[in-house]
């Protein structure tokens, strides 16, 4: 099971099907269910019409899964890996016309109709693995003000903008492509690009991302890429690119068929032909103990082995609050090596809250506190919702607020002016304030000073605080020595303030999202099966890239669209049981195939010994598949 790393060309090749026949399958299953329950009501004066309708309904049941897919897939990787690939739905094909030789045409369509049963109840567990990116593509710009020689704005197609083109770009319009400002100051939502939920402040010289939201300035700016060449047309074009080179890890089921359908088809024409001579049966005889052994060597209970388990799986975990998008990516959590977070929105909570204030011992704090909520509540910034979520005034006051890019917040109250702004805004700042700045920066907050007629006389250190379970979880997977890692678009000092509150192993920050794929990449080459978690636009190619990728659940539609799991409710404990349950849940899957291989190694031995029939190794088959089917069921009820 730890063996599950990212399968490769040829080899996961043979294991993805190509299911997308539309309803005709399962048409056709319901078909020969029901001519094969027509025909057991027949009675044996109708056997001829009894075992052609049997016969039918074999055929109709196992069109797709026999058929297509056993026989075509054999022929297909027989090709692709020049030798002969065989899969058990040939072996299943093959007992069932075993069995209607030696005239049991009922236990041949039971056998068809279990086994196809199970194929497209894996498939529906399976569910929608897709990768869909179309909100990613709405989300790329598609018009930009270009200013004419005359000073004239025309709209203008993205793609027909060039190198040095001059663009005007409105409150509030999205950033149609990568360029610098040259005249203007604003402040601009980047989360599609860094995944930071403050806006940064942006003035002259600054440079700036296609896709990103402009807020309340007007600026202009010239274009420095083309539109195939910007940060968001790269993270579109990882998507695609890792969604193309994904391959879906072979379980375990499938890794251990081939092996053993060849050792079956080996075996049983040496046995036809050797019996007569060193056990001196008939040839009669040895062709029906051959046909006796291939239906006891069939592995219908290894067919369903897994598929009780995985719904039962998807379905605990779906009431438990994780959607799962394939039971293969449940299998792969269990075996994850090293798991990456994403900072912002997935261990922290996604918006900064006030952590440390300090104002001088002169000031009336009651009366600050008044002037600083007066301030704020003018200002839609989020940093002020989060002072005032702090901060409650006693005195409601109004003050005419200036919000000036660079500066900050300033008003008059009493003769007095007063201002909230970053602390390289202000001159001549005493030393006790910019070491109580250098603390708090040191661990990873921003902090901002309020001034008095430009004195300093008072600071606050606010901070995207991690989620109340992020500890927790992470001891979790360092317990168990799978490696940790924060990955950031953030600062350095910020990323490392948070990994050490957390005990993450490593943190890699002031990354931009492909260095988010890439970091991916280095992890599943240095550590294994490697695991992503994220909630933004600027994560989905390192979700897509990842053996597993886990989205919160009030993330993007982008991350959740791209993901193969999805924490609902933003709830990053719930990871924790994810892996709990899909380590349970590979547990449980070998715990059937040894029984179904003991009881397929039983039932061999005995048919070798001439002590069963066909009927009766029906029936124990049958009584296998029932006893591996209530196994995985217990899962439901796991936590």
């Amino acid at each position: 099971m730890g063996e599950i790393k990212e399968h490769h060309s040829q080899e996961s090749h043979s294991h993805e099907h190509n299911h997308d026949h539309g309803k005709m399958p399962i048409i056709l299953y319901f078909i020969g269910l029901g001519l094969a329950i027509i025909a057991l009501f027949l009675d044996n004066g109708n056997l001829l019409l009894k075992n052609i309708l049997f016969s039918i309904a074999t055929i109709a049941a196992g069109y797709h899964v026999i058929i297509l897919e056993g026989i075509g897939e054999t022929i297909e990787n027989t090709k692709i890996k020049r030798r002969f690939t065989p899969n058990s739905h040939i072996l299943m094909g093959l007992a069932a016309i075993g069995a209607s030789l030696m005239g049991n045409f009922w236990e041949g369509t039971l056998l068809i109709l279990i086994f196809s049963g199970a194929h497209f109840l894996e498939d529906y567990a399976e569910g929608r693995s897709k990768r869909e990116i179309t909100k990613l593509l709405e989300m790329n710009p598609t018009t930009a003000r270009r200013i004419m020689p005359d000073g004239n704005t025309q709209t203008v197609d993205v793609s027909e903008l060039k190198i040095g083109d001059h663009l005007q770009v409105l409150n509030g319009d999205q950033v149609p492509i990568d360029g610098i400002i040259l005249s203007g100051t604003t402040s601009i939502d980047e989360s599609s690009i860094n995944g930071e939920s403050i806006p940064k402040e942006k003035s002259k010289g600054d440079g700036v991302f296609g896709s990103t939201i402009n807020g309340t300035g007007t600026f202009t700016m010239e274009v420095t890429k083309e539109s195939k060449d910007t940060v968001f047309s790269k993270i579109l074009q990882l998507v695609n690119q890792n969604q193309d080179n994904q391959t879906k890890a072979a379980s375990v089921i499938q890794k251990f068929e081939p092996k053993y359908v060849n050792l079956v088809l080996i075996v049983i024409p040496l046995v036809m032909l050797l019996a007569p001579f060193l056990l001196d049966w008939t040839w009669s005889q040895s062709i029906y103990r051959g046909l006796v052994l291939l239906v006891a060597a069939s592995p219908c209970a290894l067919a369903a082995s897994t598929v009780s388990v995985t719904l039962s799986t998807t379905s605990n975990l779906a009431k438990q609050g994780v959607l799962s998008k394939g039971s293969t990516y449940l299998s792969q959590l269990a075996d994850i090596d090293a798991i990456a977070f994403d900072k912002t929105g997935t261990l922290t909570n996604g918006k900064p809250e006030v952590t440390n204030y300090y104002f001088a011992d002169s000031v009336n704090e009651e009366n600050i506190i008044d002037i600083i909520v007066a301030l704020e509540k003018e200002s839609n910034h989020p940093l002020a919702n989060a002072i005032l979520e702090k901060f409650e005034a006693k005195n409601k006051i109004d003050i005419e607020v200036t919000n000036q890019i660079g500066k900050g917040l300033t008003g008059d109250f009493n003769g007095k002016n007063y201002r909230i702004g970053k602390p390289t805004s202000f001159d001549d700042v005493s030393d006790e304030y910019i070491d109580l700045n250098n603390e708090w920066a040191s661990e990873g907050k921003t902090v901002v000073y309020v001034a008095e007629d430009e004195e300093v006389i008072g600071l606050i250190a606010l901070m995207d605080v991690p989620r109340e379970q992020a500890k927790a979880t992470i001891d979790y997977f360092k317990k168990l020595g799978i490696h940790t890692t924060l990955i950031t678009g953030d600062s350095e000092m910020t990323g490392k303030a948070v990994a050490e509150q957390l005990g993450l192993d490593e943190v890699v920050a002031n990354v931009m999202p492909e260095d988010k794929s890439n970091i991916i990449n280095q992890q599943k080459q240095k550590y294994g099966v490697t695991a992503m978690v994220g909630d933004g636009v600027n994560d989905a190619p390192a979700l897509v890239n990842a053996n597993v990728g886990i989205a919160m659940g009030d993330g993007t539609d982008v991350a959740v669209d791209v993901s193969d799991l999805v924490l609902m409710q933003n709830d990053i404990s719930k990871l924790v049981k994810s892996h709990k349950i899909s380590s349970k849940m590979n547990r449980v899957i070998w715990q059937n195939i040894i029984f179904s291989m003991a009881v397929v190694a039983f039932l061999v031995v005995v048919s070798s010994l001439g002590l069963t029939d066909i009927a009766i190794s029906v029936i124990i088959h049958e009584g296998s598949t029932l006893v591996v089917i209530l196994n995985g069921l217990r899962l439901l009820t796991t936590n």
